[in-house]
């Protein structure tokens, strides 16, 4: 290798350096530049200016407010101390009164003993409890300094000399010596020396607890001062915050704001000023963006409406076709169902006919002609069914009121309903029918409260009861039908009634119809009918919880 090669690689090697060494500095700088124009860094910035002055507001409370405790605690001592000094003070007199009417009596010493005695055991437990408040204040006193301890030292000693004194005294008092005036000498030394080391004793702590409260109160004034300051200091960089960095943010989200309020009203005609490259300007952005996005798919939702219309409008065509197609399909099936009940009733008329002539005859074969009678009749009655289903189904009620009997109606119910309810292996209670007359058509009535026994054979054959009964209210009288189903829900029972749904379908075997046209039915003749579900413990049929529908019409007018 020679030394031009070697130096060429070393300039390469420089070169390679130096463009790493710049591109890291720029990212430093970018990155640098994204922190300080980030409105998270800024705000979190301003936040942690102020949790910092909270947390020096607040440690400066705490302080202040521990050693504001701290002297009152020594105040209230202080004052409990007094308290106790005052109960000396009155303890001694009564001591003092008690020695010296003693003395004045010429009492013994074995009276005095006795009747000294419970005051002097009062003022020694003064005396002790006076000792531990000074041991107590002596080592509260650590903190504030080796002269409010030596303090309270000189009071424990003024303390221990009035002990001794009352201790001497009372030598003195309980001697077996009946010399007034030596007796009345120990109570006047008492008396002298007592008094003045109590009053030291008692202005010592006065002044001790003036000087805790006048403590206190330059302690509140300190407290207030910072408060003061910190408090201007806290609304000046609010006031600073809010200007430099809140309220221009504020304008700028009503700018956006604004951006939002026309794309809302489709003017997608947005265009934000981009100054910063912060989370709002990234939004300011994104928003004009999302403009001009909204703007291509509404040009291109135009168009495809333009061609959906166009669609809904061939679609509409056909079904117009289509609807018309169907009208005349129906159109036709209910003239075909209209000619073939037309064309079974005249052979069944006939058939009828021939019947009642071989019955009026007498012969053997009356039997045969009547059972013939009776199933054309039947037949015959199946036809006027489907004939008047038909033409409700047009929107017709052909109704023929005239004045029937209860009691008919329930005979033709359960001669027409007996075979399929023994079939289905329930039973039918029949009550007796009052002796009454309705004004109504009688065709129609058999086949809704038919329908109405079709529908509890079906849906109640679990219960293998079923009563038919007479039912009254509201000034109407009619028929009730009552099971021992399941019955029906509560959600369900206000729907039952209504056409299309579960309960109102067409659900009877036959040409029965369902309970929308039984209500139809029954309310064109005036009527009323009803259901009630669970049915009442007095009406019930067995444990289950049932149903009960009443369909009721006006009776015939006297």
């Amino acid at each position: 290798m020679t030394v031009a090669s070697a130096c060429n690689g070393c300039t390469k090697n420089w070169q390679n350096h130096a463009v790493r060494v710049l591109i890291r500095q720029l990212a430093e700088s970018v990155m640098a530049r994204r922190l300080v124009e980030s409105l998270k860094a800024k705000l979190g910035l301003g936040a942690a200016l102020l949790g910092v002055g909270t947390i020096l507001t607040a440690g400066i409370l705490y302080v202040g407010m521990t050693e504001v405790a701290q002297r009152l605690d020594a105040a209230l001592a202080s004052e409990n101390r007094i308290a106790r000094y005052s109960a000396l003070s009155t303890q001694t007199s009564t001591f003092l009164v008690i020695a010296t009417e003693m003395i004045q009596t010429g009492q013994s010493h074995e009276i005095r003993s006795d009747r000294i005695l419970p005051i002097v055991n009062q003022i020694r437990d003064t005396f002790s409890l006076l000792h531990a408040d000074l041991e107590v204040a002596v080592d509260q006193a650590r903190e504030l300094g080796i002269d409010e301890q030596s303090r309270h030292g000189t009071q424990s000693l003024g303390l221990a000399r009035m002990e001794a004194m009352l201790n001497s005294t009372m030598r003195g008092l309980t001697a077996s010596t009946e010399d007034q005036a030596r007796l009345r000498a120990y109570i006047d030394t008492f008396a002298t020396s007592v008094d003045p080391l109590l009053n030291q004793a008692v202005n010592a702590e006065v002044l001790f607890r003036n000087n805790i409260l006048s403590g206190i109160e330059e302690l509140r004034r300190s407290l207030s001062r910072i408060a003061i300051v910190i408090g201007i200091l806290s609304l000046l960089i609010l006031l600073g915050f809010y200007l430099g960095l809140i309220r221009p943010q504020f304008l700028r989200l009503d700018r956006l704001r604004e951006a939002a309020r026309q794309i809302s009203q489709e003017n997608f005609a947005v265009a934000l000023p981009i100054s910063r490259s912060d989370e709002i300007g990234q939004l300011y952005q994104e928003t004009n963006r999302m403009a001009l996005a909204l703007s291509e798919r509404q040009n291109v939702i135009r168009a495809e409406w333009a061609r959906l219309n166009e669609t809904i409008e061939q679609r509409t065509e056909e079904l117009r076709a289509a609807n018309a197609t169907l009208e005349k399909i129906d159109e036709n099936r209910r003239r075909f169902f209209a000619d073939v009940s037309h064309e079974l009733r005249t052979p069944l008329t006939v058939i009828l006919m021939e019947a009642q002539l071989g019955q009026q005859e007498g012969s053997d074969t009356q039997a045969a002609f009547a059972t013939i009678s009776a199933r054309a009749a039947r037949l015959n009655r199946r036809i006027d069914d489907l004939l008047r289903v038909a033409r409700s189904d047009t929107g017709r009620l052909a109704l023929e009121p005239a004045k029937v009997c209860l009691d008919v109606i329930a005979r033709d119910v359960v001669e027409e309903i007996q075979a399929e309810v023994d079939n289905a292996g329930m039973q039918l209670e029949t009550v007796a029918m009052p002796d009454v007359a309705l004004h109504c058509d009688a065709n129609w009535l058999r086949q809704v409260i038919v329908g109405l026994v079709r529908n509890a054979i079906r849906h109640a054959r679990n219960g293998a009861k079923l009563r038919l009964a007479p039912d009254q209210a509201n000034g109407l009288f009619g028929l009730s039908v009552t099971d021992n189903g399941p019955g029906i829900a509560p959600d369900d029972q206000n729907r039952v009634f209504d056409r299309f749904s579960q309960g109102g379908q067409p659900n009877a075997q036959g040409f029965g119809i369902g309970l929308a046209l039984a209500k139809w039915v029954t309310e064109a003749q005036g009527g009323e009918i009803s259901l009630q579900s669970p049915v009442e413990a007095d009406e019930a049929i067995g444990t289950a919880p049932g149903t009960k529908i009443s369909v009721r019409l006006p009776l015939v007018a006297p």
